[in-house]
């Protein structure tokens, strides 16, 4: 009886073969950034003031500019402490006894304030309807939430090859619905059936390409099946400049998926899964399949395979919870679970209401992502996995703070620092993914993540409320909450053990009697 792992070793554990599947799964990374955050140009809320009819007539009759009648119309309100004119109040006046005539230069009134909702793109939301802008992204993470639980199972029941298929075509499938309905209730709804199917995708080739590699590439591989994520936030700004219109850009990110269900012949699925359904001979065929485009020979005396990472005992919940040491991981990878999730979501979505040119901002802001693949990878080898993960939880809060208290007049240098915000985080969430592999013992592990992974969505689903509501109130505000929130997860961190050189636990034991 041999083992998977020792085979893949005569097979290839990196070659031709699977560096082609790599670069095809890492082509999904990239329409998962526009999904993940499009909301900053699809749900980007263009500058407004309440129109009223009469006042239109006027204008139009006195030659005002836009300016003009809104100067005279709306009231001024206070806006993170700046008096602006109200977007979403006018005076509650008849016009025609106001004695505005074309040479006003102001109006003395002094009525109620009447709020209306104006019109943003096709649906009404803005104003008072504008918390349902916040539920567009909150309901795509509890897509999000519902589809990385289901569509993990059916991976482990039907396979990785089929389940990943299937989810792409229910994305492309819901994502073009989203952009062709008529109602924002349907978009809503078609929204969170795109995001089950989309993250689930995205989950299960990360699952596969990581099963299909030898031992040692593992990380890399999954470090840089991230980092496309960034060079897809990269490229998003890039599209929402030239497709302005937001139903157009839906069918841009949507489409990518509907292509991706070409992978069914270029694709196979995985020999550890057919493994641990007892189909060995089918995974000795695709091994030798995999061996064969690596110009490798398998050894003729291989009767029958096992993989020794497969779980060898059921996982449950409590398992999770009822020890003090694995009590202690799962509450602090939660926690951090979380935090990357609301932090970074929440940055990203700050550049469509922080003032700035939107596309260049946003451009900026995913360039600065692209380090943090390397900045791990360097890393994590060298000093650890605690330290740098800590460090780049506090490092994003203390610059969230930092960038909070930053005037407005120096527009370059809090660009710059919130940047270096917005990498931190980057590096924390990803590293996140693999720590959270490294503090569970291996027939937990797989449960382990996907229960402390579910507070992502969480965070996704409470983020977009967190930013766009208590910016109302001060648009630096959210910058304090989040980096109250990063800074307390990198103190956790420091709480956790380190694990570089460290091997992967086997029982529960090694976790909670580490040094025995």
């Amino acid at each position: 009886m041999t083992a998977f792992d020792e085979i893949l070793k005569e097979a290839g554990a990196f070659g031709y073969c699977q560096k082609r599947i790599f670069a095809l799964f890492c082509l999904v990374s990239l329409p998962f950034a526009g999904v993940y955050v499009g909301i900053v140009f699809q749900g980007f809320t263009p500058d407004h003031w309440c129109r009223d009819p009469e006042v239109v007539e006027r204008r139009q009759a006195c030659g005002w500019s836009p300016a003009d009648s809104r100067r005279l119309t709306t009231p001024l309100i206070n806006s993170s402490g700046l008096l602006q004119p109200s977007s979403c109040e006018q005076y509650e006046v008849d016009w025609n006894t106001t004695g505005l005539s074309c040479d006003s230069q102001e109006l003395d009134l002094s009525g109620t304030c009447l709020e209306i909702t104006s019109p943003l793109v096709q649906f009404d939301l803005v104003c008072s309807d504008g918390w349902l802008v916040d539920m567009y992204q909150a309901i795509l993470n509890v897509g999000f939430l519902v589809g990385t639980i289901t569509i993990g199972y059916l991976a482990d029941r039907f396979g990785r090859k089929i389940t990943f298929l299937m989810a792409n075509l229910l994305n492309g499938i819901a994502g073009i619905l989203v952009a062709v309905v008529p109602n924002y209730i349907s978009v809503l709804v078609f929204r969170t059936i795109s995001g089950f199917g989309v993250k689930g995708s995205w989950i299960v080739a990360y699952v596969l390409i990581t099963e299909i590699v030898g031992v040692e590439y593992r990380r890399t591989v999954g470090i840089i099946y991230q980092m496309f994520f960034s060079v897809g936030v990269i490229v998003l700004p890039l599209l929402a400049y030239f497709i302005t219109d937001w139903r157009w850009l839906q069918v841009v990110i949507t489409a990518p998926y509907i292509l991706f269900l070409s992978y069914y012949w270029f694709i196979p699925e995985s020999p550890r899964w057919l493994l641990s359904q007892g189909n060995s001979s089918r995974a000795m065929e695709i091994t030798a399949a995999i061996a064969k485009q690596n110009k490798k020979k398998l050894p003729k005396n291989i009767k029958t395979i096992t993989d020794d990472n497969a779980d060898s005992c059921a996982a449950s919940f409590l398992d999770l919870i009822k020890t003090p040491n694995m009590r202690k991981h799962t509450f602090i990878l939660m926690f951090n679970w979380f935090t990357s999730a609301v932090v970074y979501q929440g940055l990203i979505m700050r550049v469509g209401i922080a003032g700035g040119n939107v596309y260049i901002d946003f451009l900026i802001s995913g360039l600065v992502e692209l380090p943090a693949a390397f900045i791990i990878l360097f890393t994590i080898e060298r000093i650890g996995r605690r330290l740098p993960f800590a460090t780049a939880n506090i490092v994003a809060g203390a610059f969230c703070f930092i960038t909070a208290f930053i005037p407005d007049s120096m527009f370059w240098f809090k660009t710059a620092v919130a940047c270096i915000g917005r990498l931190s985080i980057t590096v924390a969430f990803e590293m996140v993914v693999f720590v959270n592999t490294e503090l569970y013992p291996t027939f937990v592990r797989n449960l382990g993540v996907s229960v402390c992974s579910t507070l992502c969505d969480v965070g996704g689903i409470v983020s977009p409320f967190l930013l766009y509501r208590l910016a109302v109130i001060w648009l630096e505000l959210p910058l304090i909450i989040f980096g109250t929130l990063a800074i307390v997860a990198g103190g956790l961190v420091l709480l956790l053990p380190e694990t570089r050189g460290v091997p992967l636990p086997e029982t529960i034991d090694d976790i909670e009697f580490p040094e025995s």
